[in-house]
């Protein structure tokens, strides 16, 4: 039998589909991590703007508590009734105000740039050239 070799050779045309096709595929891969990234970082701020609310809610009783103890001690003038309400009013603007500072705290480190995709999508840059070299 004669050697016969099957040798391939592709188009420049088949090629530039096929490099078309690669970088479609890329981008729809860095669009989906693009988005899980951000789904990531959303919820995070989303559990932070909780702690915000909550903290304010939490501040906002201990300031109504305070009123209330402020109340009492003109109208009872009796140790016992606004003294109680004035620790309580106390301790929950304290702790309301701790949880705001903890909030505001943990938003500002959220960083809202998808830095992975920002590297992967450099590095898709760089091997988009050499495919075209």
């Amino acid at each position: 039998m004669p050697d016969v070799r099957i040798r391939e050779e592709r188009s420049f045309a088949e090629l530039l589909g096929q490099l078309s096709e690669d970088v479609s595929m890329l981008m729809r891969q860095e669009v989906q991590l693009a988005k899980a990234e951000m789904s990531r970082k959303i919820s995070r701020a989303t559990t932070d703007v909780v702690k915000l609310g909550a903290g304010s809610l939490v501040a906002l009783l201990g300031g109504l508590t305070l009123v209330a103890a402020v109340v009492l001690g003109l109208v009872a003038l009796g140790v016992a009734a606004w003294l109680s309400a004035l620790i309580v009013g106390a301790a929950l603007g304290g702790a309301g105000y701790a949880m705001l500072g903890a909030g505001l705290r943990d938003l500002k480190r959220v960083d809202p740039t998808p830095h992975r995709t920002v590297d992967t999508l450099k590095d898709d840059l760089q091997w988009v050239k050499e495919q075209r070299s």
